[in-house]
């Protein structure tokens, strides 16, 4: 198994607020929570934790990537939300609380990491971290329910396109490192439908696509094309607003 490394680098305010939720947070407020953030290494692949874990560790993406995952009796998965450096992974409130999701790192990157017993600490002591937090919960709520909607009256065209821009959200360039195959687990469909989709969404001159990689040629047309099941630049480019509200 892949093993989440620290990193040698010292933690500064530049690097800590490459996650949008952290940058919300004042300089004093991010100060402080200096001595128990660590800089860790997320490969891809790597499950930051299973359904069923106890969640040892709360985690800040920056420019990683992680999917969250429910998996079915039969082991098949299906991807429930995304998040990246807008915001938070692994947040469990009760000591006893158990995750009811699985979060895979799907692109691998970096991130900050904050023990999740001294996350309860602070949100329990109220705050500015607090505060951020249940706004990031009322976001991913939104993501959510978004996503719910997109999976029943939607096409396989328009689930890809949102499925893309939703990593194009949270990715810093328009070239995103994906497969066919992975894309269709996270969707629930087949790879055949991806490969159709893909096609015709090349065709229209909205991505091109190799084996391993997908580039994002058209971004608006993109999101023209996923309808209603992609609401603006989604959750990732709304949180830094709503963070500061």
């Amino acid at each position: 198994m892949t093993a989440i490394q620290t990193s040698s680098q010292s933690i500064s305010l530049i690097g800590a607020q490459q996650n949008d939720l952290l940058r919300a947070l004042s300089r004093e407020d991010l100060l402080a929570l200096f001595a128990d953030l660590e800089l860790v290494t997320l490969p891809e692949g790597k499950h930051l934790f299973d359904y069923g874990d106890s969640v040892e560790y709360t985690y800040f993406p920056t420019n990683a990537i992680v999917s969250l995952q429910y998996v079915m009796e039969d082991g098949a998965t299906t991807e429930i939300a995304v998040v990246g450096r807008e915001g938070v992974v692994g947040v469990a409130l009760h000591p006893s609380e158990r995750a009811s999701f699985g979060a895979v790192v799907q692109t691998a990157g970096y991130g900050y990491r904050l023990k999740t017993a001294q996350l309860r600490e602070l949100f329990y002591s109220g705050g500015a971290l607090a505060q951020q937090l249940m706004r990031y919960t009322s976001t991913m709520f939104a993501q959510l329910a978004q996503s719910v909607a997109g999976s029943r009256h939607t096409s396989i065209e328009q689930k890809l396109c949102r499925w893309l821009l939703e990593r194009l959200d949270r990715s810093l360039s328009n070239e995103l490192k994906v497969t066919q195959e992975m894309i269709a687990n996270m969707l629930g469909v087949r790879r055949e439908s991806i490969t159709g989709a893909a096609g015709k969404l090349a065709q229209e001159g909205l991505i091109t696509y190799r084996r391993g990689c997908v580039t994002v040629l058209d971004r608006d047309g993109m999101e023209r094309r996923a309808g209603n099941c992609y609401q603006g630049r989604s959750t990732a480019a709304s949180a830094s607003q709503r963070y500061a509200a």
